[in-house]
């Protein structure tokens, strides 16, 4: 049969060619074998690729092998032409502990730096900001790379699209965004999910150059993206471009095709894109009928053996330990503390992480810091002010407003060994970005092994007449969230030593930061650099009637109260780390008082208060004389006006409840 595309043989010499066909019977061949497994019940899910070959193998074959692909679910040719073990693929597919994931994820959702291939989570969308990050990694350290990642067409009706797109152009970074057009999302075809006549239009709004490619021509694709990839890394910028191709199976096995006109499926099928190119090499001569037998026969061999491999491979055994050691990279925090003759000064809080932030950036000089307006401007707060005059805008970074994206950015940077460090303007805001924090940020050393070496600021809490969207006190929203850290420091020493430490752990921080005590709180603090470990609290005072334990602004408030009531002796505890939590000294202190109270900023239900009640309840309650007392704020959203947020507040009904507790 005659190839029905037209093979440009110009720029891509005959071993090239050869190699694009071979890697594409590969990627076939082990499709073909899961789809029998399937049947068998020997996997439990696929993703078919078939009939997209030459896309996964063309992008691939014209990247180098040290530059990041951040692939699909159907891109299994990224992974073989990559070299990938067979046997380790089919460990994880069968979720064996030789896989990728240890069998804690599936299909394609691990990534693997040996083969600089970055897996897709669920959300699909957000690993688009990743491959910004890794791009921005490329032009911080001045290599001339490029970096692709993959979409479907569906995908580009998510918001991270956008923001990926629009942060990659305004800050020219060397990304190819691969759009696969195979005609559907799951069951939804184009014609709902975009009014444009190509989706490289889209590319104009962005201010980027954009190609359509027949993606179903490997020679096509190679060349083309051959070309594109070598001028990016040239002149940095990013690219996008539509491939124009067909999904000829269901979104997976189990959903069908019954949705797809049959006349529409036997168009595609002519276009195949593996039969038409191994029609053209015979016809040219460019290989033969039996070198085609040969290669088939070896790499099912090849199949057959890392299968077996992968059946004799025991069942994953639950080991506990292990478990809840992989959530979290492994730290060794350092002392880094200053002599007691060492220089104070009396400084604001706002000042304190300041100080903590610049000498961090000269602690790592890779350090990079991204928020809005935080550049000239210095920040809403004033935190970075004069900061791009030490350490250049490369480093301090003005962002649009993509919070998803700019979290995104730092997983990315994360990925290619670079710690950053995000502003949210006020926590609150962090709910547009929440995705890639909780399923991306928080789960990825638990799944492939990759530390998410990202702290992001959080100016919060109310008191300043900010009203519902800027004053939230959101920090259970992350406590709750395995793979998660959550600090929350009351004063300027303990803010200083404690973002110290946040950017030297290779984990994920939520640093929250109290807008209130901004420029309210004073302290003496050492001028030097200094840490503090992380998940160990501070006793303010000691007494012996009560144990207060608080976080935040609500230690102020404790203070306050405790000093219009001289006569109650009381151990007062601040937590200054949420996650961990300094249970120990929590349940010691209780042990001495008998009696506990917990005050926070937060609304009662489902919060910090409440997990640490539950907790001296099941563990303490033979110490108690009294109930566990939790004191919170009134279970509305945060109001504007003085007298209202006043009423709202937790301040106001503390020292009843106090008084109530110790007359139990």
């Amino acid at each position: 049969m005659k190839a029905i595309f037209q093979y440009d043989h110009k720029e891509v010499n005959r071993d090239t060619r050869k190699s694009l066909y071979f890697n594409m019977v590969k990627s076939r061949l082990i499709e073909q074998k899961m789809l029998i497994l399937l049947r068998q019940g020997k996997i439990s899910k696929w993703f078919s690729g078939i009939g997209q070959e030459a896309i996964s193998v063309g992008v691939t074959l014209a990247l180098k092998d040290d530059e990041y692909i951040l692939p699909m679910h159907r891109n299994l040719g990224v992974f073989t032409t990559r070299m990938v073990p067979l046997y380790r693929m089919f460990s994880q597919w069968q979720g064996k502990a030789n896989g990728f994931t240890k069998g804690r994820d599936r299909s394609f959702h691990f990534g693997t730096q040996d083969y600089k291939i970055i897996g897709m989570i669920s959300h699909l969308g957000p690993q688009l900001g990743v491959a910004d990050g890794i791009a921005l990694s490329n032009i911080l350290k001045n290599e001339s790379k490029v970096t692709a990642v993959f979409s479907g067409d569906g995908g580009t009706s998510e918001g991270d699209f956008h923001e990926a797109l629009n942060v990659a152009s305004v800050w020219n970074l060397p990304v190819l965004f691969c759009i696969e057009n195979n005609g559907y999302g799951l069951s939804t075809p184009t014609s709902e999910q975009y009014n444009c006549e190509s989706l490289a239009d889209r590319g104009i709004g962005y201010g980027m150059e954009s190609h359509v490619i027949e993606g179903n021509n490997v020679l096509e694709v190679f060349s083309k993206v051959d070309v594109i990839a070598k001028s990016v890394r040239q002149n940095p910028r990013p690219v996008l471009i539509e491939f124009k191709t067909f999904r000829m199976r269901g979104h997976e096995e189990a959903s069908g095709t019954k949705y797809v006109p049959h006349e529409l499926l036997e168009l595609w099928e002519k276009k195949d894109p593996l039969s038409n190119f191994e029609n053209h090499l015979l016809e040219s001569k460019d290989i033969s009928f039996n070198e085609i037998e040969k290669f088939k026969i070896s790499f099912t061999n090849d199949i057959k053996e890392g299968l077996q491999l992968a059946f004799d491979e025991p069942v994953i055994i639950p080991d506990l330990e292990t478990e809840l050691s992989d959530v979290y990279k492994y730290f060794d925090y350092v002392v880094s503390s200053v002599e007691p003759i060492s220089k104070k000064e009396n400084i604001r809080l706002i000042d304190a992480i300041s100080e903590g932030l610049r000498q961090s950036m000269e602690c790592h000089s890779d350090l990079v810091i991204m928020g809005q307006d935080i550049a000239e401007y210095g920040g809403v707060f004033k935190i970075t002010e004069n900061f791009v005059e030490q350490f250049g805008k490369e480093r301090v970074r003005n962002t649009p407003i993509c919070e998803s994206a700019i979290v995104e950015v730092a997983m990315g940077l994360s990925i290619a060994g670079v710690k950053s460090v995000v502003e949210m303007q006020f926590a609150d805001f962090v709910s547009s970005g929440f995705n890639p924090v909780v399923n991306y940020l928080a789960k990825s050393h638990y799944r492939w092994g990759q530390a998410a070496d990202v702290v992001i600021r959080m100016p919060c809490g109310a008191g300043v007449a900010a009203g519902p969207f800027h004053s939230q006190t959101n920090e259970a929203w992350f406590t709750k969230t395995p793979g998660l850290k959550v600090v929350y420091p009351a004063f300027p020493y303990d803010a200083k030593g404690l973002l110290a430490t946040a950017i030297n752990d290779p984990n994920p921080v939520l640093f929250f930061e109290h807008k209130a005590l901004y420029r309210s709180i004073r302290q003496d603090v050492p001028v030097d650099y200094f840490t503090l470990p992380l998940g160990v609290a501070s006793q303010i005072k000691e007494g012996t009637d009560v144990t207060i334990i608080c976080y935040g602004a609500a230690v102020h408030w404790a203070l306050e109260t405790l000093e219009k009531n001289p006569h109650i002796s009381a151990d007062l505890i601040d937590l200054r780390c949420l996650q961990p939590l300094d249970y120990k000294s929590v349940m010691e202190s209780v042990k001495r008082t008998n009696k506990a109270i917990i005050l926070q900023e937060d609304s009662l239900f489902g919060s910090i208060a409440s997990d640490i009640s539950s907790y001296l309840m099941e563990q303490a309650f033979e110490f108690l004389d009294a109930p566990v007392k939790r004191v919170a704020s009134i279970e509305t959203p945060i109001p504007f006006a003085s007298a209202l947020e006043q009423q709202y507040l937790a301040k106001r009904t503390f020292e009843q409840e106090l008084k109530n507790i110790l007359d139990y």
